[in-house]
């Protein structure tokens, strides 16, 4: 398999952190940082595949943060070794096998990395083997031996380096494995050992590395949410039947609801607002009714995929609210089994679902009891960053 993969190195165990989690898998304004990271490089559009190196001991903090987390570009993760250096020799040998062009090795402790950043690394892989993401320092650098300055480095020519660091994967592999130290710090220096010529690309200040708990407070302070809202509608007219399925509830009824699916007037319309508040389209762009795949699917197929478009888009859900329109059946003695099945799907809490029923008096194809309305009113909030 040709393509560029990208390596994400969250093996540590953040012994300076002093958090309860490592810090990969603490929740940074509402996502882990390790979801953060993945998220970012899976997103890209030139990245083929994402494979993350974590430790042995992390594999239930890891499956929590991929739980969201749904695309084909994400590979089963790999267990790290004991330094850093170990664990990226050992997640590119679990690539060996597919043979990437080039990889792009990243801290998982890094979740600022942009886009563009990213561009900016595969791009310098067209005409050098390597290439980092780097800033130049711009402090005035002192050395001390006894915490007194014995002299002042001339920073003209120095650089900070950060991740991602991108090579052709032939090359730093052989690097990794013919190296004979083992505690790099990262993986420019691999190269340079092996011989093997590292271009410096723009970085940011930006894309600093949590290491500490300062600097994950100072990030959590960094970090502003935009709030969006969705709006959706849909409608269902009766046919021959004995059971309605609204929010995932079965209700026996003197008739059935018609549609391509199973007709579920109220997750199709919690759906669509979903879709419209991280303007992603609408429920018929990723499921049309032409599409026979879709005949009598349940709806929760549709708001599945509804909650992973929010994921990929780094936002969480704040609530959704939906008014049902109906002279029959009658909402009331199923609305708390309706809070819970939504709440399932989305993997929200019961407080963020809210299920009113009304009627139009009668007035109307609802008045006439001809079918059932749906109103959804879904609220996001996105981190302001990401944007």
């Amino acid at each position: 398999m040709s393509g560029c993969f990208a390596l994400i190195v969250g093996a540590g165990k953040s012994e300076r952190f002093g958090g309860i989690l490592p810090k990969q898998y603490s929740n940074l304004a509402g996502l882990s940082i390790f979801y953060r990271t993945l998220a970012t490089f899976i997103s890209h559009p030139v990245i083929a595949g994402v494979q993350a190196v974590i430790h042995p001991d992390d594999k239930e903090l890891y499956e929590n943060v991929i739980e969201n987390l749904s695309s084909s570009k994400l590979l089963v993760s790999v267990d790290g070794g004991d330094t850093r250096q170990q664990s990226v020799r050992l997640g590119l040998e679990s690539l060996k096998d597919l043979a990437p062009d080039h990889v792009l090795i990243h801290d998982a402790a890094r979740p600022f990395v942009s886009h563009k950043i990213i561009s900016r690394v595969i791009d310098a892989l067209g005409s050098s083997k390597g290439a980092i993401a780097a800033i130049p320092v711009n402090d005035t650098l002192k050395k001390s031996d006894t915490n007194f300055i014995s002299k002042t480095i001339d920073r003209s020519k120095l650089w900070q380096a950060q991740t991602p660091q991108g090579f052709v994967f032939s090359e730093i592999y052989r690097a990794h494995k013919i190296c004979k130290v083992n505690n790099l710090t990262d993986d420019a220096t691999v190269a340079e050992k092996a011989g093997i010529a590292v271009e410096l690309v723009a970085g940011s200040p930006d894309n600093v590395k949590i290491t500490t708990m300062d600097d994950f407070l100072r990030a959590e302070r960094t970090l502003g949410w935009e709030y969006r809202t969705g709006i959706g509608f849909d409608v269902h007219r009766f046919c021959k039947g004995k059971e309605v399925a609204i929010c995932g509830i079965k209700i026996p009824h003197t008739h059935a609801l018609k549609g391509h699916s199973d007709a579920d007037v109220a997750l199709h319309a919690i759906s669509d607002a979903l879709f419209g508040s991280v303007a992603a389209g609408d429920i018929g762009d990723y499921f049309p009714p032409s599409d026979v795949r879709w005949k009598d699917v349940a709806s929760d197929v549709f708001l599945l995929k509804a909650r992973d478009i929010i994921c990929e888009n780094m936002a969480q859900i704040v609530n959704v609210d939906i008014t049902i329109i109906c002279e029959e059946p009658k909402i009331g003695p199923y609305r708390k089994k309706m809070r819970s099945s939504v709440a399932e799907i989305l993997k929200i809490s019961e407080d963020q679902i809210s299920i009113k029923a009304t009627t139009t008096e009668q007035l109307g194809f609802l008045g006439r009891k001809e079918g059932i309305a749906v109103n959804a009113v879904a609220t996001i909030k996105k981190p302001i960053r990401y944007q």
